[in-house]
């Protein structure tokens, strides 16, 4: 249907996401999708007969804006058995509807027109438009290529007072890179005496590899007292398409986050927030998950050691970044275009995750796949391979 409206778009040039794109492109090709990052297989039927259960029980009706106490309990409990902080069940812990949802309300929240938010490049794609939808710009601060660590001397000239919010990411998307306590202790001196809110997002807290300590915010009093920290239910327990995850912070900054969630969602899906409090009372499903994935990760990298892609290294996420200069000279969009039509492989270009579109002929693969789907990426890649060479 055509409409009559003369549209003046707000945002011009925003484009529809880089992962909706390429699964998009991968479905119409036939193209095994290690693009975009969900599991292609199932959680445990407990967490389901959880779910069946409190629906049949009656429980269908709104929760309460903050989340079901049940599940922000279970909040509570973990991250003081993680990290160390008990935060207070009614004014410190909201339910959201993803991280996402998390992300923009916070923004939202804090940033007004003219403010400025500091965002570390390569950035994931929903930060920046978030922060332009309020009015606020953007500055970017580099994660240096190819290990992709903060410069916190380019942090502190970046910093100035229109500077309202910081956004850190850890473990990060999509390099694959972790802050460490001592990364934590710069940013905090950076921060020190000022108003500055940090937006931590720990969507990935559970998945680091080979003996590695997740650094959360939570854990780091100094910065905890000014920041709001975010996780998913979907990364952590294979079910992203729930959208439920939560945010933990000082009752002052969480009142004014509660301000704006309680009119962009109001509230979210009552019975899995129960069928997850009961699930979480298993703390090895989530102590687990770092083995789990690491088995996966190492697999992956196994199988694609014949080829001719660099891998770089993997220190936490369901990411893996492989450089392909071996292989091509196209730039990255279009050398995901061609492994998706040609080799039948989807993958991310890194590119998209920068403003001014930086191009190391670097990709991003999820291997957050069952055994056979990245049996089947590996094989189409080497046959591929061996034909170029």
């Amino acid at each position: 249907m055509e409409t009559s409206v003369r549209i003046d778009s707000r945002f011009p040039n925003m484009g529809t996401t880089i992962f909706t794109v390429m699964s998009r492109l991968a479905a119409e090709c036939g193209a095994v999708n290690l693009s975009q990052g969900f599991p292609d297989f199932q959680a445990e039927p407990a967490l389901f007969d959880a779910m069946h259960r409190y629906m049949l029980a009656g429980r269908n009706q709104y929760a309460p804006m903050t989340g079901l106490p049940e599940l922000r309990q279970a909040v509570v409990d973990k991250v003081a058995a993680l990290y160390g902080p008990r935060f207070d069940v009614e004014s410190e812990v909201t339910v959201t509807a993803g991280a996402t949802q998390a992300i923009f309300t916070a923004i939202a929240a804090f940033v007004r027109p003219g403010d400025e938010v500091l965002v570390f490049e390569p950035v994931y794609d929903s930060y920046v438009p978030a922060i332009e939808t309020v009015g606020g710009k953007a500055v970017y601060a580099q994660l240096q290529f190819p290990d992709y660590k903060p410069d916190w001397a380019q942090v502190a000239r970046l910093i100035s007072p229109k500077t309202r919010m910081i956004i850190v990411n850890s473990p990060h998307n999509p390099t694959g890179s972790l802050l460490t306590r001592a990364d934590l202790d710069r940013l905090a001196e950076l921060v020190r005496g000022t108003d500055i809110v940090i937006l931590s997002d720990e969507v990935y807290e559970h998945i680091l590899f080979d003996g590695e300590q997740h650094a959360s915010l939570c854990g780091h009093p100094e910065l905890a007292a000014r920041s709001l920290v975010l996780s998913s239910f979907g990364k952590t327990y294979h079910i992203t398409g729930w959208k439920i995850g939560y945010i933990v912070g000082p009752a002052a900054l969480m009142a004014e986050f509660r301000k704006v969630h309680q009119f962009n969602v109001f509230t979210v899906h009552a019975p899995s927030q129960l069928a997850l409090a009961d699930y979480m009372q298993d703390a090895s499903r989530h102590l687990g998950l770092a083995a789990f994935y690491q088995e996966k990760r190492d697999a992956f990298r196994r199988l694609l050691a014949d080829t001719p892609f660099e891998l770089l290294p993997c220190r936490g996420t369901y990411f893996q970044l492989a450089r392909y200069d071996a292989i091509s000279d196209l730039p990255d969009t279009e050398f995901a275009q061609w492994m998706t039509r040609e080799v039948g492989v989807a993958v991310i270009p890194v590119s998209v995750f920068y403003a001014d579109g930086r191009d190391d002929k670097v990709v991003r693969f999820c291997f957050a796949k069952k055994e056979e789907t990245l049996q089947a990426a590996a094989e189409r890649l080497r046959k591929a391979f061996v034909k170029l060479g």
